[in-house]
């Protein structure tokens, strides 16, 4: 079932609970479809479906937030035997491949590797383990897991929530043009349908007295 349409069917309430679950799942290492979730949901929000926008930014920095926390605890106790159980368990999301590249990504980057991680889909759900094993210092991980959450999460919905707003409202004007240019249509048809009769009329009149006298 689509996204938005499963969503449909959650309470309002419920679905800034179900945002902030599947985005901190995934900020955890599990591969989930957080971003689909989230803009879907700040789509729905700008549908006046009873989510607030702010609300739902809140709830999806706040599950970023703690589920890439929760993913640098485990990945510091893990160490490298956790990557390598991940790969086995989801050979697509953590290979060896994935694994070096998000690896030579935070030794070059370090903790903007976190911060811009939360933007790039891989990375994010590397950022919060990988952090972790590789034993970066936990204050900058929880400055940068903290900014990256509330730029990404908060505009994410920002941005969906205004595009969403603007697209119904051009829409609607599209529809009251459609509707004016409709009518138009069938003025104007109307019109030349009856200059058509009447001219139709006046022709066959002039000929009337010309057959009479034949």
């Amino acid at each position: 079932m689509h996204v938005q349409e499963w969503l449909d069917t959650v309470p309002p309430a419920a679905v800034y609970a179900v945002v902030a679950l599947v985005i901190g799942l995934e900020s955890l290492g599990i591969p989930l479809p957080g971003e689909i979730v989230l803009v879907s949901a700040a789509l729905m929000s700008s549908q006046h479906s009873g989510i607030n926008p702010i609300v739902l930014g809140a709830c999806a920095t706040a599950g970023a937030v703690i589920g890439d926390s929760i993913g640098y605890a485990i990945g510091r106790k893990g160490g490298r035997p956790l990557l390598a159980w991940l790969g086995r368990k989801f050979p697509r999301h953590f290979s060896e491949g994935h694994v070096a590249t998000a690896e030579r990504s935070f030794e070059k980057w370090g903790m903007w590797a976190v911060f811009f991680g939360r933007f790039v889909a891989l990375l994010r759900i590397f950022a919060g383990p990988l952090a972790g094993v590789l034993h970066m210092p936990y204050w900058k991980f929880l400055t940068a897991n903290v900014l990256g959450g509330i730029c990404w999460a908060g505009g994410t919905t920002a941005v969906i929530y205004y595009v969403g707003v603007v697209a119904e409202d051009w829409l609607k004007r599209f529809s009251y043009l459609g509707l004016a240019a409709a009518v138009l249509i069938g003025l104007t048809s109307m019109l030349l349908i009856k200059r058509r009769a009447k001219k139709v009329q006046t022709e066959q009149r002039e000929a009337e007295p010309v057959s009479a006298g034949e």
